[in-house]
């Protein structure tokens, strides 16, 4: 009754997420008629070369890096949400995007503090998400090696912010001894974009994203029971420290490599799945997780056409914009239902 019920939801997002990633690839400084854009998307040769070349390896991978980032956000977001059964908690909570941060950090702020060690002048289409995903893996094993040493999980979610806390401390020191140079290109980079990603790199990224997602269709069952409570889920025979460590792993995976390609992107994965449970009133993983995934690639694309400002050559952050546009909305939602959890 349930999947029937939410089959008419999941055509209307669907849809409304093809239309929505059509427009994300129509919008850019240049003006490209919507005809020549489905005809460079479906192989036809007739277009200008510029306009081929501005979609194929522009505007298309920005727009399918949107997609990937919003989905997997949002999946972390719910994730977490889940295992803490704490609305506030979001796929930063565990400290995995500090770390990823931290490295990033090392590799741009670093050559002030350590000399010739690190080098500000290799800094490259591919060093950046190498330097954020070792950080973002640093912490993840140490947020492993804590998660299997103590059995509360709020303590996992304390431990994950204080290296939260610990790595911002870090590159704080850091940027106080870097040149202004320095400083700005780090800043940039934190304002998060979802530009600028070649067709390897979105190989790579894509494929570690379809391996977090499958990672977490296999523990619907277990998230389900984590709703009432780590004691109800062994009393369903779960294995509830090895689910907890696939959940940590699976967001923590997700997480870093999102940092590392697209640099940290606030309020999708915490306001999203809030938003994805009051328009499916339910609580029921079977359905959220895709819930969730199409709602956090539609409001990415939506947050995406608007940092582009239409017929303008410039761009803004997409971080300030997901906030920005963002939250007043949650906070509108969460007034008028008065109620977050199901």
């Amino acid at each position: 009754m349930e999947q029937k019920s939410f089959k008419i939801h999941f055509i209307i997002l669907s849809i409304l997420l093809v239309v929505l990633f059509f427009v994300n690839v129509s919008l850019g400084s240049v003006s490209i008629p919507f005809k020549d854009i489905i005809n460079t998307l479906i192989g036809d040769i007739s277009a200008k070369e510029s306009w081929q070349t501005i979609i194929l390896h522009f505007r298309l991978p920005k727009a399918i890096t949107a997609i990937l980032v919003g989905s997997g956000l949002s999946v972390c977001g719910l994730l977490m949400q889940t295992l803490f059964r704490n609305p506030l908690a979001g796929p930063f909570v565990l400290g995995i995007s500090s770390g990823a941060s931290l490295g990033v950090a090392l590799l741009i702020l670093g050559s002030s503090l350590f000399g010739g060690f690190f080098l500000t002048n290799s800094v490259s289409n591919w060093s950046l998400p190498i330097a954020a995903s070792l950080g973002a893996f640093l912490v993840l094993s140490a947020v492993i090696i804590a998660a299997n040493r103590v059995r509360n999980t709020m303590s996992i979610l304390i431990i994950g912010l204080m290296f939260g806390s610990l790595t911002g401390a870090i590159i704080s020191v850091l940027a106080y001894f870097s040149e202004a140079e320095q400083i700005q290109q780090y800043l940039f980079w934190s304002f998060g974009s979802l530009g600028n990603l070649s067709w390897n790199e979105i190989l790579v990224f894509s494929s570690i994203y379809f391996l977090g997602i499958l990672g977490t269709i296999s523990i619907i069952k277990p998230l389900n029971s984590f709703l009432l409570g780590e004691n109800y889920a062994k009393s369903l025979g779960i294995n509830v420290k090895k689910s907890r460590n696939i959940i940590l792993l699976v967001t923590s995976l997700l997480t870093g490599v999102i940092t590392a390609f697209s640099g940290p992107i606030a309020f999708v994965g915490l306001a999203v799945p809030h938003i994805a449970r009051m328009l499916f009133s339910t609580s029921n993983h079977k359905t959220l997780l895709p819930a969730v995934a199409i709602l956090g690639a539609i409001i990415l694309l939506i947050c995406d056409g608007i940092a582009q400002l239409p017929t303008s050559e410039f761009t803004l952050p997409i971080n300030a914009i997901t906030s920005l546009f963002g939250a007043p909305v949650v906070i509108w939602l969460l007034i008028r239902k008065k109620k977050i959890f199901v």
